[in-house]
């Protein structure tokens, strides 16, 4: 019975480590001059083949063990001088680490593999092996029904990793390792040949127990709010008493640092893997691209990390497909026959900014306007551009020409900016005709704290997350205008936003319903920009984020909860939902 039990964790281990070595070899693959490869970065996905066929033989996976054998051979051949590297054989190699990745996949409860997919491979990886010398004519790939990669290849790295490797890397370790083999989450390539560095340098921690490190910090960080509030020590009465409690918010808020950090990745784990996207695609399309990144070492909560990855992948697939322009087309407007997408990652005050940019043709505003009109949506006479980019992210919404199956259904966008609000993040669009493209999110660092604005609402105190405020301001009462008593509007800066009182969203008494009297705060949501109506700003506070789905039960137009320094409870604010159900409710009357 100890012995299943045994071999179990060592399977466990074998998945992560195997995942690791399939992400480094195809990261080095496709980092190679093809016509001047580095010999030390062919011997490292050598050594990656070569690792991942001994495990497979250890711990009884001959699947695995079978494709590894034949594509070691190859690469043998071709760090060895023997065989010059060829295109083809970095298709062949690329072909194999799928069909590992879908076999390692179906050993961790997957759909299995077909045989009639690994048989042609096997033979393919043969034949290029075989290869007498470098005149000898390597035809094309056969097995391009294989071939065919799918448009996301499963990683089953970060979503379904139970553990998280907390590495130090030795100073003297190269660049490449750095970028790559942070944690289980990332390509643990190597390129120098050192064993592997998640041995004493390193331990694994499962993520729960991290999590459950991460809340018990969250609550010392309540007591000692808590404590400071009750206290109220005068620095006059008591100096010694104050110091010490000072000193105690200090460490605290240091120690709340260093739990975190723990939990933090760098962006890398989600670059990584679009080299090889760019690349299919831009072959499926017959486009010329180049993927550029910048900042991958800048970090993100796991929890972040795990679910920017589908909306990253769905925003640079559009600019592969919509963005950047054939070369023909490109060369007959003056531009190179390569174009650029360009990946960076920054910080940013409090929050993480991530932008994709492309160099290919830009938004057509005409044809957004023409569709917008088509589709009945509704836009003032001479619209801004930021309100025409916006139209992209309207539900069903494209302009593409045809259905293909890289993109063009017209789904999408609006799930993007979705999932991005879920996380308390904010997407933009910003073009410029056949300049190209900018989509630039911004995300909080972590989903377990955040920064927020406290508002009054009669006696209840709310949290409006920060990132979602643009600014606040006390509004004249002829600038508020009501619409047959349906709608309210309030005028800002030259253009007539929605006034959303905040009171009537949540059935509270406020202490007044004129909005000249209390403040407005503008928030910018996936239906445009909006006023919230709320008697008065309590100031900016970092607040513990408390689910309320796991402590209590969903509360429409609230996405959680934290408390406060003197105990109480107050509820953090999802601002898109909150507008939407403002909406929706008859409104009182407003004098004007």
């Amino acid at each position: 019975m100890s012995f299943d039990m045994d071999m179990s964790e060592f399977h466990a281990v074998f998945f992560e480590e195997a995942a690791e070595h399939l992400a480094s070899l195809e990261s080095l693959m496709l980092g190679l001059d093809v016509g001047s490869p580095d010999h030390e970065t062919l011997n490292a996905i050598f050594r990656a083949a070569h690792s991942i066929k001994g495990s497979a033989s250890t711990f009884g996976f001959p699947d695995m063990a079978a494709v590894t054998h034949e594509l070691e051979t190859l690469l043998d051949r071709v760090r060895k001088n023997e065989l010059p590297l060829t295109n083809e054989i970095v298709d062949a190699t690329l072909v194999a680490r799928d069909v590992l990745l879908m076999q390692l996949a179906a050993h961790q409860g997957g759909e299995a593999v077909a045989q009639s997919d690994v048989d042609p491979l096997c033979a393919r990886l043969r034949e290029l092996a075989a290869a007498e010398s470098a005149a000898t004519t390597i035809g094309t790939l056969a097995v391009e029904a294989l071939a065919e990669p799918p448009d996301i290849v499963p990683e089953p790295v970060i979503a379904a990793s139970t553990e998280v490797a907390m590495e130090v890397l030795p100073p003297s370790a190269p660049d490449t390792v750095k970028a790559v083999a942070a944690t289980s989450a990332t390509a643990a390539g190597t390129t120098s040949g050192a064993k592997s560095v998640a041995g004493s340098e390193s331990i694994r921690v499962s993520v729960e127990r991290v999590d459950q490190l991460i809340n018990l910090v969250g609550e010392l960080v309540i007591t000692q709010s808590m404590l400071a509030q009750t206290a109220q020590v005068d620095l006059l009465e008591n100096e010694q008493m104050y110091e010490r409690l000072q000193q105690l918010e200090r460490n605290t808020r240091e120690l709340q640092e260093a739990v975190m950090s723990i939990r933090m990745l760098p962006v890398s784990a989600v670059f990584n893997r679009f080299p090889r996207l760019v690349r299919d695609l831009a072959g499926k399309l017959g486009k010329q691209i180049e993927l550029k990144t910048f900042g991958e070492a800048t970090e993100l909560d796991r929890g972040v990390i795990e679910k920017i990855t589908d909306p990253l992948t769905h925003l640079v697939r559009n600019s592969v497909d919509h963005g950047i322009e054939m070369p023909d087309e490109r060369a007959a407007s003056g531009k190179p026959a390569k174009g650029v997408v360009s990946l960076l990652a920054f910080h940013q005050g409090g929050s993480v900014v991530i932008q994709i940019q492309d160099d290919g043709k830009g938004l057509d505003r005409d044809k957004l306007l023409a569709k917008a009109r088509e589709r009945g949506i509704p836009l003032g006479e001479n619209p801004t551009d930021h309100e025409v980019w916006n139209l992209i992210f309207a539900p069903g919404f494209s302009t593409a020409a045809a259905v293909t199956d890289v993109s063009g259904r017209g789904v999408g966008m609006d799930v993007v900016r979705r999932n991005i609000e879920q996380l308390g993040g904010r997407v933009e669009l910003s073009s410029v005709a056949g300049q190209g493209t900018t989509t630039t999110i911004r995300l909080p660092l972590t989903l377990a704290i955040m920064d927020g604005m406290s508002v009054g609402i009669g006696d209840q105190t709310y949290i409006v997350p920060l990132t979602a405020i643009i600014e606040s301001l006390r509004p004249l009462a002829a600038d508020v205008r009501s619409i047959a008593g349906q709608d309210r509007l309030v005028h800002v800066r030259g253009e007539y936003l929605p006034l959303v009182a905040l009171h009537e969203v949540f059935g509270l008494q406020p202490r007044t319903t004129r909005p000249e009297e209390g403040l407005l705060i503008i928030v910018d949501t996936e239906a445009g920009r909006a006023a919230l109506f709320v008697d008065e700003m309590l100031g900016q506070r970092q607040v513990v984020i408390k689910s309320l789905e796991s402590n209590y039960h969903k509360v429409p137009g609230i996405s959680a909860a934290t408390i406060m320094g003197d105990g109480s409870v107050s509820m953090i604010l999802d601002v898109s939902e909150a507008v939407r159900l403002g909406r929706r409710k008859p409104h009182l009357a407003i004098a004007v």
